[in-house]
């Protein structure tokens, strides 16, 4: 049966018909919002006077058109959220509060210099999400055109200016927890979301109005860089997510490297310990699913990428986006941390590269590791 979660059957046939037509492309929470005022857009306005979006310049230019859907599509009525997991069952390399709290266990298998960079597990298929959910958008408006012919549509993957977790809120998909991020009972946190944004009046439904986190705070606590000014805040300038992907052409701030740990390309940390992910399932997409030839990546392999490998390689997934200089600043920069002297040589070679990115970040990761033979 197709793993699902949607509000009561609406008495709207165009409602109930396009939920239907959602949950067949493969969508498992689908809810309706009308297309009213953004209700963080306030908050959203004081994060970015606090300075916390950092580089990411794209949110401070496009501010106003966050308040209202209507400036994605002119004359939108409503606003169908949906969900997709791309995570679940915890996949790839261990993490460090796993080998913290797993004492038992052989040091090999809790070895630092044995593991595989980590990559935060939206990022581990062998598709960039925005493809895939894009395809899904399409056939999913085509359906409501074939239900309601003239219609209006466009599909929003969190690049156009909607604050999505808003109206997945509305939409009645769940709530926000202290980490920032939307979670849903049933399916957790590690969730795509993505919008349909229509001219058709459908039938909303009942907004998330409860909290489900209580006094929990393992995910401001887990937070490597103290990356949670207070509960439902983010500083994304301390963000090992923004600091792997979103910071680019430029280096990694000095004092927040050795937090970084092990983190290539994102973080999951406030995710994993999050206890309604516990028992959250597997994603079904195949392209989400985690590639071992990615995920199990060594180290020596990583410092080894050349551009060429990198576009064909990586190309078509997430890791693309921070591009080769910022994959290699932060393979230089998790190097350094391993304490691995076997990697001495790799670092030597990429701190003579013409890119000042690379070659700063090796050079960093050589004395990093020559400081901590000496301790």
């Amino acid at each position: 049966m197709p793993r699902t979660t949607t509000s009561p059957v609406p008495s709207h046939p165009l409602t109930a018909a396009l939920k239907q037509r959602a949950q067949a492309i493969g969508f498992e929470l689908v809810g309706v919002a009308p297309a009213i005022r953004a209700g963080t857009w306030e908050q959203l306005d004081e994060w970015l006077a606090r300075g916390f979006a950092g580089e990411m310049r794209y949110i401070e230019r496009r501010k106003e058109a966050y308040r209202h859907p209507e400036h994605v599509l002119p004359q939108v009525r409503s606003v169908v959220m949906l969900g997709l997991v791309y995570g679940g069952e915890r996949h790839g390399a261990r993490r460090r509060h796993d080998v913290e709290n797993a004492p038992e266990e052989s040091a090999a298998s809790a070895d630092p210099l044995t593991r595989s960079p980590q990559v935060a597990r939206y990022a581990q298929g062998t598709r960039d999400y925005h493809g895939v959910i894009r395809e899904k958008l399409k056939q999913l408006a085509d359906a409501l055109h074939e239900l309601h012919p003239g219609c209006k549509t466009r599909g929003v993957v969190d690049t156009a200016p909607l604050l999505e977790r808003d109206f997945a809120r509305l939409a009645g998909l769940g709530w926000f927890g202290k980490n920032t991020l939307l979670i849903n009972k049933r399916l957790g946190s590690e969730l795509f979301l993505a919008a349909l944004l229509t001219d058709c009046d459908l039938e909303p439904d009942q907004p998330h109005e409860t909290q489900h986190c209580g006094t929990c705070t393992r995910c401001l606590d887990v937070c490597p860089t103290g990356a949670f000014p207070e509960p439902y805040v983010l500083d994304a300038t301390k963000c090992i997510s923004y600091l792997t992907i979103e910071l680019r052409n430029a280096p990694i701030p000095e004092e927040l490297r050795t937090e970084i740990g092990e983190w290539l390309f994102g973080c999951d940390e406030c995710q994993t310990v999050c206890p309604w992910n516990h028992k959250a399932p597997a994603t079904r997409v195949t392209e989400f699913q985690p590639d071992v030839t990615l995920v199990g990546r060594s180290l020596a392999e990583w410092l080894a990428l050349t551009p060429q490998q990198f576009e064909q390689q990586l190309g078509a997934t997430p890791l693309s986006r921070p591009g080769w200089s910022g994959i290699m600043r932060n393979a230089c920069i998790v190097t350094g941390n391993s304490g691995n002297v076997t990697h001495l040589p790799a670092l030597k070679a990429l701190a003579q590269h013409a890119d000042l990115i690379v070659s700063e970040a090796a050079q960093w990761a050589s004395q990093q590791i020559r400081s901590e033979r000496r301790t």
